[in-house]
This record gives C-alpha cells, structure tokens and sequence, in this order.
C-alpha cells in the first residue's frame, strides 16, 4: 500500500529479494501461502498505520476512502483464504486467524472516526474500481501476482429511470446532409501516460496537496503572451486581459481552467478563443439562467458563427449551427447525439456545478469531453468559473479531469511529462511548488478586478438575459399579446373616426399611435383595465426572482459580497428563500424597517464576513446607504428612470471602493423588460448630456412607460397583430 509521497513499486524493508513471488521458492506454491502469506498479513497491517495516519492528519479525503476499502476487501479475502488453507496445520491457522482480527479491529476502531468509513466496512458495500485495482497493488508489492478478477455475474435489476435520449430531426438532417463531417477518430493523439521515474508514484493527492501548501506569492495564473496589436473587429475591442488570453489559443494552447473573477468578460475571451483555434463546431454548457445570456454575447462576439440554443427535446435547434449552447439540466437527454456530432471544441461554464463527480451531470460533462478528446487531437476545453474550489481542494479533480489533464488515478501525458521534466519525486521537498507551477501551466488563468482595474470601466452596467420558461413565462407573453391587442383595437377604432391623415410612409399614424399610448398608460395608473403595463412589469420580475437570486447566489460565492435590488416585497422574499435555501447569509433592507433595525442589517452586511448578499429595495435603500463593501450588484427589476438605477448602482459606487463595480441587470429576454431596458439606457445618455449643460430636457419615468407602449402598438402594427 503506497503512502502519499512513497512510491509504490517499494519493497518491504528487510524483505528477502527471493521471496517476491509466492511460487518462487518452496511452500505449496498456492501464492497467498506459505511465506508469501506473512508478506500479507505484514502489507496489512503497514496499511491499517497507514490509513490511521491519514486519517489523524488530513481530512478523510476520496484517497483515503480508496486505500481503507482497499485493506477491507483485503482482510476479507485473506480471512476466507487462510480459513480455506489445508495446507498449514490448525495452529498455524489459528495464529494468523488472530493477527487479522487483531489488524480488523484496529481498522473498525479507526472507521469510528468518519461514518463513511464505517459503511465501507459493510459485506454488501459497494466495491469500487479503484478499490480493487488498489487490492492488486498491494498484493503485488506483497510478492503475490494477483489473479485478475472475474468479471461478476450481471443480475437483472428493473432499470432506474432515464430522460429519453434524443436525437433532433434538425440533427439528422445536418448528419445526412454532411456525411463526410462524421469525427475522425484515427486524429487523436494518445493521452495515457508515457514510462517515466514517476509512474509507480501515487500522484493526484500530491498534485492537490501542492495547492493547499502553497504561499502568498505563489503564482496562480500561467504565463500569458502579450496580445498582438490589432484592430477592433465588428466594433468590438478586447480588454487587454482578455486580448491576453486569446493570444495564448492562438499560439496553440488548448486547456483552459479560467478563473477570472465574474466580470471580467470571460464569455468573450471563450468565443475569441474559439474562433482563434478555429475550434467548430463549439458545445458550450451552462447553467440555465446565462443560456440566452451566451447566445447574445455570440452574437456580438462570434457574429459569423450561428448559435443555436438546446430548450427541452431540442425541436428548435439549428443542427448547421457552429456553436450549441446547451444547459446542465436538459444535458440527459442529448448526451448521445451531442458525444457523435464532431465537436472540436467544449466550454464548461460555471464549471464548479461538475465537483461533485458523482451526480448525472458530471458524468455526462466527462463522458463528452473524453469523446471530443477521443476523435480530435487538439480539441479546445475550457472551464469557466470565479469559484473552482467550493468546499474542498478535491473540487479540482473534476475540472482537470475534464480538461484531460488526469484521469480517476493519475495525470495524463501532458502533464506526466511536466511533472517527469522536473526530476523531482514527492519525497523531494521541491515537489510540492514545481508540481503545481506543472498544473498552472497547462492553463490556469485567474485574474481579480483590482488586478486589471485599468482595464475596465470604474463602473459598467452588464445586461444578463434569461428566458421565462414555464407556465409564468407563457403567462407573461400571452399578457403582453394581450395588451397589444387592446391597443391595436383601440388604435383601429380611432383611425376609422378621423376625418384624414393616411399615416405616415409606413402606413401607420404615430401620432395617433402616441395618443393611444397615452390613453393606455392613463387606464393603467388608475388600474382600470386588467393586465397593464405596471402589472406586467410587476409579474415578469416576480418570474425573474428565483433566477435573479439564483445568479446573486453564484456570485457571492465567487467574488464576494453582492447587493440585491428589487422594486416590490414580494421579489424580495422569494429571493430570500433562494437565499436560505443555498445557504447563502443575507441581510434584508426595507422600506418598513424602524431606523435602528435597518441600521443592524446594514452593519452587519458591511463587517460581517459571513453575510454574502443584502436584499434591497430599490426605493427604501437606493439613496442614504454606504455599501461600498460590495463591487457586484443585482438588479433583479427594472427601475423606470435611469437616475433611479443610478442611484443603486452609487450605493456601492463610491468613495472608499477599491475595485471596479459591475451592475447585473437581469433582462427577461423577448419581453418588454428588454424595451424598458433600452429606453432607459437611453434616458440615462440624456441625462448625462443635460448634466453637461445640454439643452435636451431629462425625461420622467412618465416618459420610459409611454414610449415602451408606442413601442409595443408600433411593432404590433408593423407585424400586422390583431
């Protein structure tokens, strides 16, 4: 049993050269006999130290789990084989029946330790695979070629529940269309581990070990190329970060962990670095809530490249697109088609939901990066995350394995070589930091805000899209449908009573569209009509609140603490339930609050390390308050003006703050949110131009709802809705 830091392939201090193999001299020649055995019950013992020492010294890590399955299975076995020996005499059986139930009890008291433990020791646990290779190793190093095992009887077993596999029609039409885009598996290079000093080694706890060792200074990002001077391309220009980043895909670098920390545009360097290493058709995987977001910033990133969107069975794909976004939850469904498409390419977004390498979708995210791998010989990876590490430093086991950087037991070629061209081994105490300067360069990339601060604006305003799915979301577009018709109606009425005026050159009246507009907007202040501007807003940011809150939650994870902002109560609780669920600590500032009360919960979100979002109103705590503790912000709710936005933004963008401040403004995308958004924005140019003594007067938010309703009645004319 190898000891982290030893190598595995070394012999029993003080053990005869020719004893090594159980048939080699002597005895029975029945292998686990004779002298052979002694070695064993030796191996077993040694390895019971060892497991009570790691376990004394670390936490109870997979590592550990594996080596104490390992000598379990090992005791068990040994147990039946020497009580099966009729071989040796009875009192010899009994000595070593009681040197293994001597070894079994300290393992039993060492398992009392860690319930985990205590299940492994279970007749009906379930072995794993690493478990039983390990068994191997150590009876080799014993002195004892193990037998291979037989593979078990499969039994029948009713089948647990799957999401149907699903192959679009659009996809069958692409394959057939395109036979010769079939992948070419003959391309890949070899991945597996080349003979070097270090193969006999136990390698991933070291590797995982030279992280949690590491200093201050240690460096955490790999070394970046300079950007070469170029032009903006479609009116867009890279930061010089990110321009950083690409440079090094088109140099040839391959494998990214990208760990930049949330708004320092890591969507764009991954579609630059897509198009960089020509890595189509690209499979991009992420969370739910930034799935419209990743089309959006295709579009303004990758404009020649279609994208197209996987939504539930997937009937509204385009199979010839070049980039497929698809999110973790529908992944089941479309894993088998998606493994035979050809991909040369593969984002993980969010990549720290894969840690847990268990769960379905972690399967599903490593079976398809072992494809891509398996038929392209340079495919593109990259994982994007603020948060590679949630609770453990094994978090990182996942992202490197679907990088190709490891496998289940040890590192693959690249990085063997890496670690070989060191000429250290653990037991070197130079291991430890030249191991893992091995892992950052293969394409760790972390950058903070105040890291590249002159990059960015001191303040910017990132729009996140997402799709209301579900019955709120049909809802909300049947409403909004429905109001357009009302408006259309009206509009129709009024124009048959004129007495002239044909409309303008597109057909449509806009001044008698802006006077219907009014009327609309005058009913729905005085709530005489049913679904209205006001109420729909209202709805739509009721539908946003769980996905709002969801992303707030992935940020005060990743970067520290975040401010909430919603408009009404009721998106506030729900927020907070997401909250609580996640166990995320929040404070909650309200308009209903007493003086002292709200004062508390300002404190403790300002000097409270563990409180990671305050839930805000947007008029109760946009104005008064200092929280300039925070440099990320939520806006779950449109605001009507843009000084009433700007407002929120101020309570953290102010004297005091050290880093640049990003406002998340979530959008629900195909709505009229997305309207009021840009009208805003436009509202908010104006008053920057009245600040700087322009003569344009600064509009009301009176003004945002009547043009988003000329909006809605001049797109519904123009299309023809009735």
């Amino acid at each position: 049993m190898a000891r982290r830091g030893q190598p595995q392939t070394r012999a029993r201090r003080g053990a005869p050269r020719d004893r090594r193999r159980g048939n080699d001299r002597g005895g029975n020649g029945s292998g686990g006999n004779g002298t052979a055995n002694g070695d064993v019950l030796s191996v077993l013992a040694r390895s019971v130290r060892e497991v009570q020492a790691a376990i004394r010294g670390d936490r109870v890590t997979s590592v550990t789990r594996t080596k104490f399955q390992a000598v379990a299975l090992l005791l068990r076995e040994e147990r039946a084989r020497v009580k099966a020996d009729t071989g040796i005499g009875e009192r010899q059986q009994t000595e070593k029946l009681k040197r293994l139930d001597e070894i079994a009890k300290t393992l039993a008291m060492t398992a009392v330790r860690d319930q985990a433990l205590l299940a492994l020791l279970d007749e009906n646990a379930v072995v794993s695979d690493e478990a039983r290779s390990l068994t191997r190793d150590v009876l080799r190093n014993a002195g004892i070629e193990a037998a291979e095992p037989e593979a078990p009887p499969v039994e029948e077993a009713p089948a647990a529940p799957a999401a149907p596999r699903i192959v679009p029609q659009s996809v069958v039409s692409r394959q057939m269309a395109n036979p010769f885009l079939a992948p070419d598996f003959s391309a890949a290079r070899p991945t597996g581990p080349r003979p070097t000093r270090l193969a006999g080694w136990e390698l991933l706890g070291p590797l995982l070990r030279s992280f949690e060792r590491a200093g201050g200074g240690a460096p955490a990002c790999m070394t970046l190329p300079a950007p070469s001077p170029t032009r903006p391309r479609d009116g867009l220009e890279l930061m010089p970060h990110q321009a950083r980043l690409v440079a090094a895909a088109a140099a040839g670098h391959r494998t990214f962990l990208l760990a930049d920390e949330p708004g320092l545009g890591k969507t764009a360097q991954a579609l630059r670095a897509a198009e960089a290493a020509n890595a189509y058709p690209l499979l991009v995987v992420v969370p739910n809530v930034v799935k419209t977001n990743w089309v959006r910033e295709a579009g303004l990133w990758a404009p020649r490249r279609k994208a197209t969107v996987i939504h539930g069975n997937g009937d509204s794909i385009d199979g010839f697109a070049d980039i497929v976004v698809v999110n973790y939850e529908v992944l089941d469904r479309h894993v088998g088609w998606l493994g035979d498409f050809g991909f040369r390419g593969m984002v993980v977004d969010e990549a720290h939901f894969i840690k847990n390498k268990t769960s379905q979708r972690s399967q599903h995210v490593l079976e398809l990066s072992a494809r891509i791998r398996s038929f392209t010989a340079r495919p593109l990876l990259m994982a994007l995350t603020g948060t590679p590490l949630i609770n453990d430093i094994e978090d990182f086991l996942a992202i490197w394995q679907f990088l190709g950087w490891v496998d289940e037991a040890k590192p693959l070629a690249d990085l063997m070589d890496a670690l070989a061209e060191t000429g250290l081994t653990p037991a070197d105490p130079g291991f430890y930091p030249a191991a893992r300067q091995c892992v950052v360069d293969r394409g760790i990339v972390r950058r903070r805000k105040v890291d590249v601060a002159a990059d960015i604006p001191a303040r910017r305003i990132a729009d996140l899209p997402v799709e209301l799915d579900g019955p709120a979301g049909r809802s909300i577009r049947a409403a909004e449908r429905d109001l357009a018709r009302r408006m259309v109606s009206r509009y129709t009425d009024a124009l048959s009573t004129r007495r002239s005026g044909a409309g303008d050159a597109d057909g449509i009246d806009h001044d008698l569209v802006r006077q219907v507009a009014k009327w609309e907007q005058k009913d729905a202040a005085s709530a005489s009509n049913g679904d209205n501007v006001f109420s729909m807003m209202r709805r739509i940011g009721q539908a946003k609140a769980a996905l709002a809150a969801d992303y707030a939650a992935q940020l005060a994870r990743s970067a520290g603490k975040v401010v909430f902002f919603a408009k009404h109560v009721d998106v506030m609780d729900v927020a907070e339930e997401v909250f609580a669920k996640q166990g995320v600590r929040f404070s909650s500032i309200r308009g209903d609050q007493t003086a002292a009360a709200r004062q508390r919960n300002i404190d403790a979100f300002v000097n409270d390390a563990g409180v990671g979002v305050a839930v805000c109103s947007l008029t109760a705590a946009g104005v008064g308050i200092n929280l300039q503790v925070a440099s990320n912000i939520v806006l779950a709710e449109l605001s009507w003006t843009a000084a009433e936005q700007t407002q929120a933004i101020d309570r953290s963008h102010r004297i005091g703050q050290t880093e640049p401040v990003t406002a998340w403004r979530i959008i629900a995308a195909q709505t009229i949110d997305a309207r009021i958004a840009e009208l805003i924005d436009g509202k908010a140019g104006l008053a920057a131009a009245a600040l700087d003594g322009s003569e344009e007067e600064v509009g009301s938010s009176a003004d945002v709802q009547l043009q988003a309703l000329v909006a809605l009645l001049t797109e519904a004319l123009s299309s023809g809705t009735s």
